[in-house]
């Protein structure tokens, strides 16, 4: 259905609709719509939505009027925070809704952070493993960092050095060989990232201030 032009009253109560449903949760009754605009019957009420809906604004189904998908607050996804709990002596548990923990408060550069999977058993030692998704941020790396870099068009994840002779990538795994990159080639490499975390079958696993993940 295509939408067309509001006049500005039922402009007016379409952000009514939206603002009412944001803030409540719930569609508002005949009743609280008349109350806020101050109609003299219901029938306003009635001539407001089908205009609405006509021009595409609303949908209808068996249960009424809904706001377009357009319209629709989109809750951001997260862990429920449902309580306080004591880390001292025993104390009465407090119940209590306190939002959700997202993915960027978890990383808070959410925006610069990015994921590639993992092929290879060479950062075995620091727990990636092959199949994991390491989460890396557009930064620098620091010496004897976990990061991604990009060489004469191949990619790999290692720790990084930088030495006299060049810069050495240095694997987790004492199956795997360090690379050895030369100065005279040292244009060619390019960091894509810095590692911050990784995810597999059995969570997040993140990175802690010192560039290592938290011992079991």
């Amino acid at each position: 259905m295509g939408r067309k032009k509001l006049t500005a009253k039922q402009h007016e109560f379409l952000q009514f609709l939206i603002d009412h449903t944001h803030e409540t949760g719930v569609w508002p009754t005949y009743r609280e719509i008349i109350d806020h605009f101050g109609y003299s019957s219901p029938n306003s009420v009635t001539q407001n939505l089908k205009a609405l809906h006509r021009k595409g604004h609303l949908t209808r189904d068996d249960q009424g009027y809904h706001l377009a998908s357009r319209y629709q607050e989109q809750a951001e996804p997260g862990i429920p925070i449902e309580g306080i709990i004591s880390a001292g002596t025993l104390q009465e548990a407090v119940e209590a809704d306190l939002g959700t923990i997202t993915l960027d408060m978890l990383f808070p550069n959410l925006d610069r952070i990015f994921a590639i999977r993992v092929a290879g058993q060479s950062m075995r030692g620091a727990d990636i493993h092959d199949g994991d998704y390491v989460l890396l941020i557009d930064d620098d790396i620091p010496e004897g960092g976990i990061g991604a870099v990009l060489y004469d068009g191949e990619t790999s994840l290692k720790r990084v050095y930088h030495e006299a002779e060049g810069l050495r990538l240095e694997p987790c795994n004492p199956e795997y060989d360090d690379i050895h990159i030369e100065p005279d080639v040292f244009e060619e490499v390019t960091i894509l990232g810095r590692y911050v975390g990784h995810m597999n079958n059995e969570g997040i696993h993140k990175r802690t201030s010192h560039g290592e993940l938290p011992k079991n």
